[in-house]
């Protein structure tokens, strides 16, 4: 049936989104056939636990283990886990159930990515629109992201070498990482100083060939043994921690998790630990609401989505916080907890792992795990892209993922060709890896708890379940989510958008507004963004039209079989 109009609503006349039949252009699932009965549109998981640990390696990643401890050190220590929690039950553990309700929703009704899933949640073909940065984020964060990955694996053979074993001079690790990422100078990746270019081919050859398996294949298998192996590596790290001098060890972890409650009076420690938790469980990726559309219609979104986020706090709570700063501490001392998430990594625990015994082989271990945890994630950010060009424009898997893959690389080089200073990085992280990623999660729990509606969305997440979501929980979802989300959002614009001026010295500290206005690279790194941006609407919009002709939206039918 063939209509053009986008005003039309989605779904049959009581409202109800529907699935329509199989067309023609969507797309063979690698996993098990298309006319499996079982199928939620395209793909599908092949077990529970998979989805789990899947979903949870997308969650785990360099957070976990850099920023987390170093956000912690720099806000309060103990005192930051009540901000820290508070974030975790308010937005987090909420924003990760709606995602996984409305991902399930729209994967009965035959799509897989955030395009035709906002449609049917809202029952406009329009709301397609909104979804451009559930494409955007997970797009450009691979961009830069697949760059950190690489350099954890070339970490990782420098110390299975013993070329990272240089003594305790920190001077030496600072510019081991300055030289082997260009920090100096722009273009250093591809004058043949540095083997960085060769780590990404490697790294990125890796993501493409396990994402072109699918998600049963590819996604899922790698990540029942990427997980597990990343728990081993930690815990045997953690254990040659802990079993340092006791006297070192405790005053590490004290200098970690002694609270200093002054700290809650500063907003930033509440702003800092919000942004955690969206890092934290990739609440407002894009990631969550593609992984659960392949979820058939009667699999557990409640108990599966707290197992996800359980995993995660353990990851980042009981090892990240157990293992990092501790660690670093008790080599380097108090100086360590001004480190950045890349100082922290890069260079100061480099020189903790020479200073250990058995430091070359813990070393080893650690950015080994850390390349684990940073390929998990990226290939969750590589999923929700194809997925749209397959079932938005009806490519084959091999041509979806050429096709990504070119747009990928061209980020990626973009990125390791501005590496002085790291500002192309930098810009990417701030404004998509950060801002944006508040203006999706606002988008979501608005169209979760006003538009979608908290009784559709407990009628819906219980199908399956063993656990309900309580009441309170949904009417914080309409209210209290969206609130909190504008208050952190209006702060944090405050504080990092804007120009800040020290009301004692009078001293004004650029914000990303100014550095816009005076640092070319950071200028063409957003114009680079906003190429992206009007790229991907672009496409939205094709696809939005071609299934408005295919009559996905508005042929009312029934929601397919009942599936267990």
């Amino acid at each position: 049936m063939e209509n053009s109009s986008d005003d039309r609503p989605v779904g049959d006349a009581a409202g109800e989104p529907y699935r329509p039949p199989e067309s023609p252009s969507a797309p063979q699932s690698t996993s098990q056939p298309a006319s499996d009965p079982a199928s939620s549109g395209g793909e599908q998981w092949g077990t529970r636990i998979g989805v789990i640990l899947a979903v949870a390696g997308s969650a785990v990643g360099l957070g976990n283990f850099l920023r987390f401890p170093g956000q912690a050190a720099q806000n309060g220590g103990g005192a930051f886990l009540l901000p820290y929690f508070i974030s975790l039950l308010v937005l987090g553990i909420p924003l990760c159930w709606a995602e996984w309700t409305m991902g399930r929703f729209g994967g009965m009704r035959g799509f897989n990515s955030a395009p035709g899933i906002f449609s049917v949640v809202c029952r406009t073909p329009k709301a397609r629109y909104l979804a451009v940065p559930a494409l955007l984020i997970p797009l450009v964060i691979y961009m830069y992201y697949v760059v950190i990955e690489a350099w954890c694996l070339a970490y990782a053979c420098s110390y299975a070498t013993g070329a990272l074993m240089q003594g305790s001079d920190p001077d030496a690790y600072t510019s081991f990482f300055g030289n082997f990422v260009g920090i100096d100078q722009d273009g250093a990746a591809f004058s043949g100083g540095t083997s960085l270019m060769y780590f990404v081919l490697f790294t990125f050859a890796v993501n493409f060939v396990l994402i072109y398996r699918g998600v049963a294949r590819g996604i899922e298998v790698f990540c029942k043994f990427a997980i597990p192996l990343m728990v081993v590596c930690a815990l045997c790290v953690l254990v040659r921690v802990l079993t340092l001098p006791w006297e070192k060890v405790e005053a590490g972890l004290g200098f970690m998790w002694n609270p200093d409650f002054a700290a809650l009076a500063n907003a930033e420690t509440w702003l800092a630990a919000s942004g955690q938790i969206f890092f934290s469980l990739s609440v407002g990726f894009g990631v969550i609401i593609n992984y659960s559309s392949y979820l058939k219609k009667k699999d557990d979104v409640v108990l599966s989505g707290l197992t996800a986020c359980s995993m995660n706090e353990f990851f980042e709570v009981c090892l990240g916080g157990l293992i990092t700063l501790p660690a670093a501490f008790i080599f380097l001392g108090t100086a360590v907890g001004s480190q950045g998430t890349f100082g922290l990594g890069f260079n100061a625990l480099p020189n903790v792992f020479a200073q250990m015994p058995a430091g070359q082989f813990f070393g080893f271990l650690w950015f080994f795990m850390l390349f684990l945890a940073a390929i998990t994630s990226s290939l969750s950010m590589l999923q929700p892209v194809i997925a749209f060009f397959e079932e938005g424009f009806g490519l084959q898997r091999s041509a979806s993922v050429s096709v990504l893959g070119i747009i990928a690389l061209a980020g990626s080089g973009f990125v390791m060709y501005f590496s002085a200073e790291l500002k192309a990085l930098d810009t990417f992280d701030f404004w998509v890896g950060t801002f944006l990623i508040f203006v999706l999660a606002m988008i979501q729990a608005v169209m979760y708890g006003w538009v979608f509606g908290i009784e559709r969305g407990a009628k819906y997440s219980a199908d399956g379940s063993h656990l309900g979501i309580p009441t309170f929980v949904q009417y914080m979802l309409k209210f209290l989510v969206p609130l909190y989300l504008g208050v952190i959002f209006i702060f944090f614009v405050m504080d990092n958008v804007l120009d800040q001026t020290d009301p004692e010295t009078g001293e004004v500290t650029p914000g990303y507004l100014s550095k816009i206005a005076n640092d070319p690279v950071t200028y063409m790194s957003l114009l680079f963004i906003g190429g992206t941006i009007v790229f991907l609407t672009v496409l939205v919009h094709v696809a939005g039209t071609r299934w408005i002709r295919q009559g996905r939206f508005d042929e009312p039918g029934d929601v397919g079989p009942e599936v267990s």
